[in-house]
C-alpha cells in the first residue's frame, strides 16, 4: 500500500493535542510496519520530529494558510505521488480528491451550539471551517475514525453515519510518562516548590477554566494547606480578569501561571504535582488525564462526554457544572489520605489499557481493510 498522512502542523514548536496524536501514530507506524510505503504530509516548521526511513517519506508542502494548505496543495501532492489512501487526522479533509479519504474525527464540538464568550478569532475561524467542510466530506471518506465509545454514539447519532463506515480507535499516551525520582526538578521553573494543583487552562469555555479558578478560591477559604494552583495556558490578564470579575482577588497571590509547558516538562510537573485538575465540560478523550494518572497523580476529572471512560468509573469524578463539587474533591483528596492513595494506584492501574502501539496496530488493520474495498 501507498499510504499518505495527513501531519500539517507536526513540525510547528508549540505543538496541541491533535498534533500529538498524529505524531505518536506515525512514529509508532515507523516501527511496526516495514512493509508498505508512506508519505507524510507536512507543513515546513522548525521541529523535525519525523525523520525519513527507507519507507517513511517526509513531504514538506509550503502553502500560506491552512484552509489552502488542506484544501488545494494537500490533494495535489497526493496524487502527483500515488498515493492509495488519503488519512487526514485533524477533523477536516480536501473536498474535491479522488483519492479514498480516511477521516480522525475527534469530536463534532463544532456542530454543537457555540458559546458566544468565546473571543478567540483562531478558535472561531477553526470552528467555523470545520462547520463548513465536515458536512461535504463525510460521505466521501470510506472510513471514519474516532477516539472514545463516547464520541462514536454521538457521531453516528448526529450525523447518520452507518456503524459499518466508523471505528473506535483509543489513544494513548507517551511511555515517559511515569513516576520518577525528580532530581533535576524541572518543574522549579515555573513554580518554587511541590505540591500544588496543576491546571491545564484554555481560553475555550468548554475546558471550565473559570469555574476550576472559582473553585480553586473557594477551597483556599477552607483548607488549612492552602497549595498553589499551576496555570498553563492561561495568561495573566485573562486569570485577573475572572479574579475581578468573581470577587475573589485574594486568590491571586497562589495562583501561578505558567505560559506554554513544553512537553518534555510535564514529567516533572505532573510528578511533583499533589493533583491534576482536569474540569472539563466536555473532551473527546483526554491525553492529559492518561499522561497524569501515569506518574501516579490523582486527577479531578469531570463525569461528562469521554472523561468518565477514560479515566475510569472508579476515578475522582465531579460535576464540572457546580463549583462546589470541584472545591469538595480537591478538600477530599487534601483532607482524606487513605482516599487519596487509592485514586493514586487506580490511575497507575487503568493506563495500562491504552497504548501507542496497539493505537498503531489498529490504523495498519483499518489501511489493509479499506484497500482491499478499492
Amino acid at each position: 500500500m501507498k499510504i499518505g498522512i495527513e501531519a500539517q502542523r507536526i513540525f510547528r514548536s508549540n505543538k496541541h493535542g491533535m498534533d500529538y496524536v498524529v505524531l505518536k501514530e506515525i512514529l509508532h507506524l515507523q516501527k511496526i510496519d516495514t512493509r508498505n510505503e508512506y508519505y507524510i504530509f507536512v507543513k515546513p516548521g522548525p521541529d523535525r520530529c519525523v525523520n525519513d526511513t527507507f519507507n517513511f517519506h517526509v513531504i514538506e508542502v509550503k502553502c500560506p494558510s491552512y484552509p489552502l494548505w488542506e484544501q488545494w496543495a494537500l490533494p495535489r501532492a497526493a496524487s502527483d505521488l500515488g498515493v492509495d489512501i488519503l488519512h487526514c487526522t485533524s477533523n477536516t479533509a480536501p473536498i474535491f480528491t479522488s483519492i479514498p479519504l480516511v477521516l480522525t474525527l475527534h469530536d463534532i464540538i463544532f456542530l454543537e451550539p457555540r458559546d458566544k464568550n468565546n473571543k478567540s478569532v483562531y478558535q472561531n475561524m477553526g470552528w467555523l471551517y470545520r462547520r463548513l467542510v465536515v458536512p461535504r466530506i463525510l460521505n466521501k471518506c470510506r472510513r471514519i475514525i474516532t477516539v472514545s465509545n463516547y464520541e462514536y454514539e454521538n457521531i453516528v447519532t448526529k450525523l447518520n453515519i452507518p456503524r459499518h463506515r466508523m471505528r473506535m480507535i483509543y489513544n494513548g499516551y507517551n511511555e515517559w510518562f511515569q513516576p520518577i525520582n525528580d532530581t533535576e526538578c524541572a518543574y522549579g521553573k515555573y513554580i518554587r516548590k511541590s505540591g500544588f494543583f496543576f491546571f491545564l487552562g484554555n481560553t475555550d469555555p468548554k475546558k471550565n477554566s473559570e469555574r476550576t479558578i472559582q473553585a480553586f478560591a473557594k477551597y483556599l477559604k477552607l483548607s488549612s494547606v492552602k497549595r498553589e494552583l499551576l496555570i498553563a495556558d492561561l495568561s495573566n490578564d485573562i486569570i485577573d480578569d475572572i479574579l475581578k470579575r468573581n470577587n475573589i482577588e485574594y486568590a491571586r497571590e497562589y495562583i501561578v501561571p505558567a505560559g506554554y509547558v513544553d512537553n518534555k516538562d510535564l514529567v516533572s510537573i505532573y510528578n511533583a504535582a499533589f493533583a491534576f485538575l482536569y474540569t472539563s465540560l466536555r473532551e473527546s478523550f483526554g491525553i492529559p488525564l492518561l499522561e497524569a494518572m501515569a506518574c501516579g497523580t490523582p486527577v479531578i476529572t469531570s463525569n461528562t462526554s469521554s472523561m468518565p471512560e477514560v479515566a475510569g468509573v472508579d476515578s475522582a469524578l465531579i460535576d464540572p457544572t457546580d463549583v462546589n463539587s470541584i472545591t469538595d474533591m480537591m478538600l477530599r483528596l487534601e483532607n482524606d489520605g487513605e482516599y487519596y492513595s487509592r485514586i493514586r494506584e487506580y490511575g497507575l492501574q487503568r493506563v495500562n489499557m491504552f497504548s501507542w502501539n496497539h493505537t498503531a496496530e489498529l490504523l495498519l488493520s483499518l489501511y489493509a481493510e479499506v484497500y482491499n474495498e478499492i
